[in-house]
């Protein structure tokens, strides 16, 4: 007879979440990039839009964080000027009737239990509640966490008590051994479906007290990943480079090596604009050692230091000044630049010149394009790439090859044979589908 026993069972303890589509957070897993644009507090735009009831063009800065590699989709409604409860369910049950939005898990963000609790009533899929915390005491934060537990979402703890945030390392393991043991044991709280956010805050303020914030945000992280089984740990990742306001060349970095050093210790999704990322790789080596000084507290002076150099940064009004100098590399340099930094405004000039420099189009594919991602590739395994910047170099990619399909089949016109048919399939629209077909390609 069938052992009906699942308690016995050993089946993984990993954070699983979905919306129409699973996401499974397990130990091998690369970072998890949380859309963070669908947020009245971090978007003008998106506020714009929901304060003047534009429900549909909100929907598409929705669509444009999926579409841009986030993996879960954060949405908080809490502004004076607008009802956020209202707002919550409309805005969830109109991305619900959205299969290419829905596809991801949704982040319910609020201060407010009752623009929580409204989004949990109506969102489809496991979603993540993002937070609750001690502030008001362990009585409102079981009520707060058995609901949530009822409702089958996992939930963000924040490193937050009754004496305020925690501030420093000791508070923060502290605050979340305390949280732990509260739901794990006594509201009986799966393990895996917890997620610590410890408070990443602002570093190079010029103050002392903050010098260590990154650090310790970074040691807490190795704490509670070594020592309180199967939980998760996040972040908003711009409060790091909230200093530097303003000059997004330094702030990119910023961001690129917080998580570098962050993932390694244990951090495994956190909220991020895939747009303020730089690859770990190409960041201008004084600029990384500057970053590094200050975001590990390796020098007394290294606030100054990168201070001093942000002013000799140049920028345009929306970033880095364009240098084109990569231009005058060797072609296979150009190509896996463009396709490392998802830039395609040269691919195919590029391409055009790979494709008379080879016997065949297919070998473009196969050498030029290649070596390429597979750049990209080891970058990404690094944890020195997201998967938002993974999208773009798959559409660079995608783009080049359909560049030189019309050559391929030509060719292939020519000489006409088959060896019998593979089947290839996979999610339409998902960056895997990119791949198949250029398999497709190759294989054909």
């Amino acid at each position: 007879m069938m052992d009906l026993d699942i308690s016995r069972r050993s089946a993984k303890r990993v954070l699983k979440l979905s919306g129409l589509e699973p996401l499974v957070v397990t130990p091998e897993s690369n970072f998890i990039n949380v859309g963070e644009r669908t947020n009245v507090a971090g978007s003008k735009r998106f506020l714009r839009f929901i304060k003047n009831g534009d429900f549909e063009s909100a929907l598409s800065i929705a669509r444009e964080q999926v579409e841009g590699g986030a993996q879960i989709l954060d949405v908080n409604m809490d502004d004076g000027l607008i009802d956020g409860k209202e707002a919550m369910v409309r805005f969830l049950n109109l991305i619900m009737a959205e299969p290419d939005i829905a596809k991801i898990p949704i982040m319910i963000d609020s201060s407010k239990w009752e623009i929580i609790e409204a989004g949990l009533q109506v969102v489809q899929g496991k979603c993540v509640v993002n937070s609750i915390s001690l502030k008001d005491g362990e009585d409102t934060f079981i009520k707060q966490a058995k609901l949530i537990k009822r409702y089958g979402a996992a939930v963000i703890i924040m490193a937050f008590d009754e004496i305020g945030q925690a501030d420093n390392y000791e508070r923060r393991i502290e605050i979340a051994k305390r949280s732990y043991d509260i739901l794990v044991d006594t509201v009986g709280f799966p393990a895996e479906d917890i997620i610590f956010d410890l408070n990443i805050f602002p570093v190079a303020t010029g103050m002392e007290e903050h010098r260590d914030n990154a650090v310790h945000f970074i040691e807490a992280t190795r704490w509670v990943r070594e020592n309180l089984p199967y939980c998760n740990v996040s972040g908003g990742v711009s409060n790091v480079s909230f200093s530097f306001r303003g000059n997004n060349a330094i702030r990119e970095a910023m961001h690129s090596v917080f998580l570098y050093h962050a993932i390694k210790a244990g951090m495994n999704l956190g909220i991020v604009n895939p747009v303020m990322l730089e690859v770990y790789d190409d960041i201008p080596k004084n600029l990384l050692e500057h970053v590094e000084d200050v975001m590990l507290n390796r020098r007394a002076d290294a606030t100054e230091r990168l201070l001093d150099l942000s002013t000799t940064i140049k920028q345009t009004s929306k970033g880095k000044v364009v240098d084109n100098e990569w231009r005058k590399g060797p072609l296979q340099d150009r190509i896996t630049r463009a396709l490392v930094k998802g830039v395609d405004e040269f691919i195919l000039e590029d391409i055009e010149e790979a494709r008379k420099s080879v016997d065949r189009p297919i070998e473009v594919i196969e050498t030029f394009l290649m070596i390429g991602m597979n750049r990209v590739g080891d970058l990404f395994g690094s944890g020195k790439m997201f998967l938002p910047q993974v999208v773009k170099s798959a559409r660079v990619m995608k783009k080049a090859v359909a560049y030189l399909l019309p050559f391929i089949e030509e060719e292939k016109d020519e000489n006409s044979s088959s060896a019998g048919k593979i089947l290839l399939a996979t999610v339409k629209g998902d960056v895997h589908d990119i791949g198949k077909n250029i398999v497709g390609v190759v294989l054909a």
